[in-house]
């Protein structure tokens, strides 16, 4: 028992927080995954870049570089808008391509990221040559945020959700503005139908079907699971297990966000027997055994990227 309780910690633990900081890819192996552009990766709410040795891309980077993937981790306020991570995503893009000599990024953006990468190739298309999402809030989830709050209530609230954030910050030597009432209502339905109202390129016409497959000469694509539990092994599994009561029966999803709302331009797929965690590689690589690799998804799609000349 006190072994799974450490289990579970050190999965809170993983989940919640990162450091600011980009690692530089090596020398190509095979090629199959070296894209023309540097592929940039941002993280979701309560997101990070690793800590204790620990990755929120845990083994993604490393598996892309192995193969020639110029590869590079952003980090963003874990609890804030699309908006606002987007302006802080802005400047490390420009870095990126600064350092490398690129001309675009081809951007990667796991849950709130997806937002959040679509932000930045909307206002700066300049800047990038593909947007992935990966679960991204693209439509956003169902909300159980009650809009009949006191401004006493809000603030409270508010005080105790910012907890997190902050010590997020304090721990990894990072100063973003953190709001996590922002956060909580920019993935609504209501707010992500306004985000994508001036942010919408890729973004299907009807619920569950495809997006335009590129917009301003950016392509898009998107890939989500659809399996809230997929290893009796992995303690994260408890956490999509409960997130996934909050859809409606049938609805499809990976315990946080909805197959159809995940869907933008060219749709890889939107069924991966992967929870919220297994797309990124979490925990510590615990995903079901008997379907894709989360690896392997992202090894095809550098490649997929590389053979679009991207």
């Amino acid at each position: 028992m006190k072994m799974r309780t450490i289990v579970i910690v050190m999965a809170f633990i993983s989940v919640c927080f990162s450091h600011h900081g980009w690692s530089m890819s090596k020398p190509p192996a095979t090629g199959y995954t070296q894209t023309k552009y540097p592929i940039v990766m941002t993280h979701g709410l309560f997101g990070f870049d690793d800590i204790l040795g620990i990755d929120y891309w845990y083994k993604v980077p490393e598996t892309l570089r192995q193969d020639g993937a110029d590869v590079y981790v952003t980090v963003v306020a874990n609890a804030n808008t699309p908006e606002i991570r987007g302006e802080q995503l802005i400047p490390q893009v420009e870095q990126i391509l600064a350092i490398t000599g690129a001309e675009k990024v081809n951007l990667i953006g796991h849950s709130l990221g997806g937002p959040t990468v679509r932000y930045v190739a909307s206002v700066r298309p300049d800047l990038v040559a593909s947007v992935t999402t990966v679960a991204g809030v693209n439509r956003g989830v169902p909300s159980s945020f009650p809009d009949d709050l006191s401004p006493a209530s809000e603030q409270l609230l508010n005080t105790f959700g910012n907890i997190l954030p902050n010590l997020i910050d304090g721990i990894t030597g990072v100063d973003f503005e953190q709001d996590y009432l922002a956060a909580l209502r920019s993935m609504t339905p209501e707010q992500s139908a306004a985000f994508n109202e001036l942010h919408g390129d890729g973004i299907p016409d009807t619920e569950c079907g495809e997006g335009a497959y590129e917009v301003n000469g950016i392509r898009y694509y998107s890939w989500s699971g659809a399996q809230p539990t997929t290893n009796v092994l992995d303690p994260s599994d408890i956490l999509t297990a409960l997130g996934a009561n909050n859809f409606p029966e049938g609805v499809a999803n990976d315990g946080a966000v909805g197959s159809c709302s995940s869907r933008l331009g060219m749709v890889i797929r939107d069924d991966f027997s992967m929870n919220h965690l297994d797309e990124v590689n979490h925990l510590f690589g615990i995903h079901d055994l008997a379907e894709t690799d989360p690896l392997t998804v992202f090894r095809t799609h550098a490649n997929r990227l590389k053979e679009a000349g991207l």
